[in-house]
């Protein structure tokens, strides 16, 4: 298997302004590396999205994802030719939420600044008291506890929460609490999420980037005023929606880059996250 450097600079003259333009982010967020191909720092990349397919899981009231052939097969002049179309809601699989979401006036997903959708990242692990309690709330405690282990969370980070639920993905009854659907099923929907009052703590305490969670809402199941994605939006902070892989990822010290479709004036949309874990970190 190639290596990480390998990969990239096998594509030649794209391939390095690739590396480029990494180790300009990777400079720019506090990682001590040179413009040079060859001084590109090795490590593990982590993808940090679910698949999207029939099987992904959108909102009870959603659509799910369509995918749909257009042409497939050999063409009257003689080659190949492979087409498909798709139908998808905005919020649904790995997605994002734009600050509009839920404040009115606030960046659309086309808005929000790149420098919101890339840095060092941290990894909250509730887990095991998340996988006790479905309506369980990530706390001000859990936050602080885990800044007594691993040091103060820096302004400008990436906080992304691991309530273990990722294991379930794509079950939908023990992703969500329920696998039924429409109106009805809303009030069925158990699974953890980011509570209130930590929500305003990272915001006002840590100026947080972005705020990620491996559940389908970054307000828990049972919530019914959404007041964490109200909060975080009011704050222009992004909250990355069905996050896969986090238990792949160190506590600290990866650097993620989360790049969502832009649509132009949407509400949010189709996530591709992806983490760098460097060897030396």
């Amino acid at each position: 298997m190639k290596t990480y450097k390998e990969s990239v600079t096998s594509g030649g003259r794209f391939g390095r302004l690739v590396l480029k333009a990494l180790a300009v982010l990777l400079l720019v967020h506090g990682f001590s590396v040179g413009l040079h191909a060859a001084e590109m720092p090795a490590g593990k990349w982590v993808d940090l999205t679910h698949d999207f397919s029939s099987e992904t899981i959108y909102w009870p009231t959603g659509e799910g994802f369509k995918l749909e052939t257009v042409f497939e097969g050999m063409t009257d002049k003689g080659y190949f030719y492979e087409a498909k179309k798709y139908r998808a809601e905005e919020h649904g699989g790995t997605h994002i939420d734009a600050s509009v979401h839920f404040a009115e006036g606030k960046e659309t997903v086309d808005e929000i600044p790149l420098d919101r959708l890339t840095g060092p990242a941290v990894v909250i692990d509730v887990s095991e008291r998340a996988m006790k309690n479905p309506d369980y709330l990530v706390s001000v405690e859990d936050i602080t506890g885990w800044e007594k282990v691993n040091g103060v969370i820096p302004g400008g980070t990436i906080v992304l929460l691991n309530t273990g639920y990722g294991r379930y993905w794509p079950d939908r009854a023990k992703y969500m609490g329920t696998d039924e659907k429409g109106p009805e099923a809303v009030k069925d929907l158990h699974f953890p999420g980011l509570g209130p009052e930590a929500a305003k703590w990272l915001v006002d305490n840590r100026k947080v980037k972005a705020v990620g969670i491996d559940t389908a809402s970054i307000d828990y199941g049972q919530s019914k005023l959404f007041e964490t994605h109200r909060i975080l939006s009011k704050n222009s902070v992004p909250g990355f929606e069905n996050v896969a892989n986090l238990d792949e990822l160190p506590a600290k010290g990866a650097l993620v880059f989360a790049l969502p479709m832009k649509i132009k004036g949407g509400s949010g949309g189709p996530l591709r996250i992806i983490a760098l874990v460097p060897e030396s970190r």
